[in-house]
């Protein structure tokens, strides 16, 4: 069994006892097949029979797995291959296929939820038209003031001096609006979160805006699977701008403004355990957030 997590700032390929990291991820604009043969090309041979893949940008829609079963058999010699949203294998990860919300926060920001046979799935809708509150918009927007305040278009000296190095990596860009810009943003994510730490106005601002809009897209989430906010779901957050601790704290508190009784959970595992789960144990599609190659049944679970 391979197991793959294709995302925006990197890949991870889990085989067995080994895990292999590549900071190729998928490009901005570029779609997932693109983006797994660019992968798989970067790394040592392997073989499987079958592979499963956790991809970004699907945008809650995985498009059909022929493709992705042929170009695994060409590397891995595969002959089934389960293709899914990365929000469903980072879902199954952390809340083991329970009812609840899980909030992936990467590059780009992902929310599924499972209400009973009802599954939802929110944002996922990639950097220029959503993602908000995932890492490529915290970095972007912080970058972005950093700029501006260099230019004298505002006065928040700590931002300016945090992320110092993030605008001397902007002024070295050849191309500022290309593939390198975007990476460039997600990687001043976390830099943006250590500015508000730091009391950095404009930095706060960003954290507190982004904290509010993820709230917003779990509350959907978790509607959208039929809940009700009585409930008292279990919600995970998870992804690389959930490390900092100040970040979770606002989306939680926003969170239980809306949704007073919610569970505020770990997540137990992430999207490769998520999609050795699914592969080992949903052999059939879950429309549309999951499809095998395979042709076998599928099992109906209306994602709304």
């Amino acid at each position: 069994m391979l197991t793959v997590d294709l995302g925006q700032s990197g890949s991870r390929i889990s085989s067995g006892q080994a895990l292999i990291y590549s900071t190729r991820g998928k490009l901005a604009g570029e779609p997932p097949l693109s983006s797994l043969r660019a992968v798989f090309e970067s790394i040592e041979k392997l073989q499987a029979d079958t592979v499963a893949l956790s991809c970004t940008g699907f945008r809650g829609v995985v498009t059909d797995p022929q493709p992705f079963l042929a170009l695994c058999n060409e590397f891995f010699g595969a002959s089934k291959v389960a293709v899914m949203d990365d929000g469903l294998a980072g879902f199954i990860g952390a809340l083991g296929g329970g009812n609840g919300v899980v909030l992936s926060i990467g590059g780009g920001v992902v929310s599924v939820g499972r209400n009973d046979t009802h599954f939802a799935h929110r944002d996922g809708l990639e950097s220029t038209f959503g993602d908000e509150g995932g890492g490529f918009w915290l970095g972007k927007l912080g970058l972005t003031r950093a700029l501006g305040i260099r230019q004298g278009r505002g006065d928040d000296q700590i931002l300016l001096e945090i992320l110092k190095d993030q605008v001397l990596a902007y002024d070295a860009l050849a191309i500022k609006n290309a593939a390198d810009a975007a990476s460039l943003a997600i990687a001043s994510a976390q830099v943006l979160l250590a500015a508000a730490d730091a009391g950095s106005p404009t930095a706060i601002a960003i954290r507190d805006e982004g904290a509010a809009l993820l709230a917003q897209t779990v509350i959907a989430t978790w509607l959208g699977a039929g809940g009700s906010l009585d409930d008292a779901p279990e919600i995970a957050i998870q992804g690389g701008p959930s490390k900092n601790p100040a970040y979770v704290s606002a989306i939680r508190k926003n969170i239980s403004h809306s949704l007073p009784q919610a569970k505020f959970v770990s997540a137990r595992g992430d999207n490769l355990d998520g999609a050795l789960w699914i592969a080992e144990n949903m052999p059939h599609d879950v429309e549309p957030l999951l499809r095998w190659s395979h042709g076998a049944g599928r099992l109906i679970n209306a994602v709304k």
